[in-house]
């Protein structure tokens, strides 16, 4: 068998040099991590980042499946006797997987077919004459030598002749391809309302809707299907069938022969029987495959912006988790996110005591010397606002409140991890914690749930599960990597995402560190259970210890080149003593990068590559920088803003809480969050909203629309001056 050069390929159509594809395939072969890749090897990526390693690994599943799946084909059809040089060139030249499927096609072992049962009554050489455009003799003609105790008359044996035409013609792989080609160009996706009644209206947009296959977006298709799942909705593929028939007759079909009116009649016949509703459920399988695609990209860029908020240091906090019936549950916590303490209060309905619930909080916040209230967005947040905004009115206090959205808390609340990490707390007291430590640190907070409970994104649950969690995960993985983890002070849940580090290893690090007391050393993490070499390299550089017995443990530095760093130290007049001093190392970091030979110099004498260096100058220079410190900061508020202050016109300051296709949804201080349109985002066109914003951005909007009926508020950012940007 011919094998594909699959590094070529990669080489190709990534746009990189061959040599660097083989460095890749090597790599990932040899079971080095992306987030170590991208960080630590990248002389021999030539620096490729996370976001182009992972496309990488995920082509080159994609060829290497492809690669087996044409040695099983070939192998199938071998053991049939009927592989020909000619058909093994081109199944070894495809280049997609469909296409091996279409060649596989006319093999492949089918359920008992009309053309099946044709064959066993021996009408297979009447078929082939009708395929034959060079005969003179009718078909009908020919027939009664085909008359058997299975085959009484002449109608019916020409009939089975015609089924084995028509799934020959449907089995045709050049055929299928020009068809399918021509249908995903030329189609409409067509809908009307389904056998249910809508009562709810959710789907009047699509009740009598058509777009073509080629324009459609993804959000439609998936509300499409949504309908179509839940019988609201009928939907269709509608093409020209006289020009699908067209593609065969070309192939098949000799004008002015005798057979010339029954081979059209089978033509058509598999072309409606055979051929559409196999190339219809391609086209929807492919829609909706390249729809859950977009959406799960979506979710995942959405999840990513949120677990890179920026920490609020040094907030002290009182987390009110709203509640009606059974009152608002209460956490007070220090600037580490310890519990000091716990209480409920009842200022929303049925007891809605102000009075007592302020005594409550007034006491609190004078104890602990608080600085910030979080407020979780769920059932009884908007009257829980209300309450606080008057008590910060009315108390005099320099106090700041902040609503989070508590999506996935009580999932954790409820959870074992919760449960191990508080056995003594009740579960609703876990969630009011969670909130507010989701703003002490929302990247530490949020792991500790599964990230699809966050609920950023659109569609979630028709989307491909398997994917969007593989996704997600591979987000997570590069947000945790690219900010760093304390080894002193990390959880397994958020240890686990580390690259080089499962759930098992992460258990046993934080088990060695409860018994041995705070790990010192990197090195340390070799005496961890099941931690081996290979673990440790990968994991090592993402690790941080403060205050161990090595300086550059506290850095993005790998060990692998501690030796090289102390060098580049040396060589800028500093040793490891000065890292941490910002001024002095600031200034010789920017001197040896204003020099070029010296920079070549160093490379060579420190024997490290250009990537590598610049790399340990940006440690030497900010020690643990944390790249969230770049992103928005919170948005506080100290009053709240009811739906019925809002007027079309105002302007107002925002936090972007999600991101879907047709536009960004943003908290202005109200209950219901305002949509501002994709059509509103930018005075420029859009391709996609997350070219322009990301879910945690401050955004200034102004008010287009607010539908009290409804609670609905229609938002633009057309023409508004944004935060660090004139208008």
């Amino acid at each position: 068998m011919a094998v594909i050069d699959i590094a070529r390929i990669l080489a190709e159509e990534l746009g990189i040099g061959k040599d660097q594809a083989d460095q890749v395939i090597r790599l990932l072969d040899e079971g080095n991590t992306i987030p170590f890749i991208a960080r630590y090897r990248k002389e021999m990526t030539r620096g490729m980042d996370d976001t182009s390693l992972r496309a990488f690994e995920e082509r080159l599943t994609y060829l290497r499946g492809l690669e087996e799946r044409k040695e099983e084909v070939l192998c199938l059809i071998d053991e049939q006797g009927k592989l020909t040089p000619a058909l093994t060139a081109q199944i070894n030249e495809a280049t997609v997987l469909q296409r091996v499927e279409d060649l596989y096609k006319p093999f492949k072992k089918k359920r008992q077919t009309r053309a099946a049962k044709a064959r066993e009554k021996g009408l297979e050489p009447l078929a082939m004459a009708l395929l034959d455009k060079r005969s003179t003799v009718p078909l009908a003609e020919q027939a009664g030598a085909y008359l058997n105790e299975e085959v009484a008359t002449a109608e019916e044996a020409v009939a089975g002749a015609c089924d084995i035409v028509a799934e020959i013609v449907a089995d045709d792989p050049e055929m299928t391809d020009r068809i399918r080609t021509r249908t995903e160009k030329s189609a409409q996706i067509a809908v009307s309302a389904g056998a249910e009644e809508d009562e709810q209206g959710t789907y009047d947009n699509y009740k009598d809707f058509e777009q073509s296959l080629s324009k459609i977006p993804g959000h439609r298709i998936l509300a499409i299907n949504r309908g179509e799942k839940e019988k609201k909705l009928k939907v269709s593929v509608q093409v020209d069938e006289a020009s699908m028939e067209e593609i065969l007759e070309r192939r098949f079909l000799r004008k002015g022969s005798v057979n010339e009116s029954l081979m059209e009649e089978t033509l058509t016949d598999a072309y409606k029987r055979l051929i559409a509703p196999s190339i219809e459920r391609e086209m929807r399988n492919m829609l909706t495959e390249k729809a859950q695609e977009e959406a799960i990209k979506v979710f995942g860029r959405n999840t990513e912006s949120l677990l890179m908020v920026p920490p609020v240091r040094g907030a002290r906090i009182v987390s009110i988790d709203p509640g009606y019936r059974t009152g608002c549950k209460v956490a007070v916590l220090d600037e580490t996110g310890k519990l000091l303490d716990h209480t409920t209060i009842y200022p929303t309905k049925p007891r809605a005591d102000i009075v007592g619930s302020e005594k409550v909080l007034e006491s609190l916040c004078a104890k602990y010397n608080i600085n910030t209230i979080v407020i979780g967005n769920g059932t009884g947040g908007r009257e829980t606002e209300e309450f606080v905004a008057g008590y910060i009115r009315r108390s005099g206090r320099e106090i700041r409140y902040t609503i989070v959205n508590e999506a996935g808390a009580s999932v954790y609340s409820a959870s074992k991890l919760a449960a191990e990490e508080y056995p003594d707390l009740d579960v609703t007291t876990r969630g009011a914690m969670s909130l507010g430590r989701r703003l002490q640190d929302p990247l530490a907070e949020l792991v500790k749930i599964p990230i699809k409970s966050i609920g950023v994104g659109q569609y979630q649950h028709d989307m491909d599960q398997k994917k969007l969690e593989k996704e997600l995960h591979d987000v997570v993985e590069a947000c945790v990597n690219s900010v760093g983890v304390d080894l002193n002070t990390a959880s397994p849940s958020l240890l686990k995402y580390v690259a080089g580090i499962n759930e098992t290893v992460a258990k046993n690090i934080v088990a060695y560190r409860e018994e041995n007391g705070r790990f010192t050393s990197r090195r340390q993490l070799l005496k961890v259970p099941k931690l081996g070499a290979k673990a440790y390299e990968q994991c090592a550089g993402f690790l941080r210890i403060a205050g161990g017995s090595e300086v550059l443990d506290a850095t993005g530095i790998h060990p692998e080149s501690y030796d090289a760093a102390k060098k580049v130290l040396a060589k800028i007049g500093l040793g490891p003593a000065d890292i941490g001093n910002t001024g002095r190392c600031r200034e010789a970091v920017h001197a040896l990068r204003k020099d070029k030979g010296a920079m070549r110099r160093t490379a060579e004498e420190t024997g490290v590559g250009g990537f590598t260096l610049d790399d340990i100058l940006t440690e030497i220079e900010k020690p643990g920088r944390d790249p969230r410190d770049d992103a928005p900061e919170v948005v506080f508020r100290r009053d709240v803003t009811t739906m019925e202050d809002m007027q079309p016109g105002m302007e107002l300051t925002g936090t972007v809480r999600n991101v879907v296709d047709f536009g960004a949804f943003v908290d202005v201080g109200v209950k219901t969050d305002g949509l501002v349109h994709i059509s509103q985002l930018a005075d420029r066109f859009v391709k996609h909203p997350l070219d322009v914003v990301a879910v945690g951005d401050t955004v200034r909007v102004r008010i287009l629309e607010v539908d009290h009926k409804k609670g609905r508020i229609s938002l633009t950012m057309k023409g508004v001056a944004q935060p660090g940007h004139k208008k």
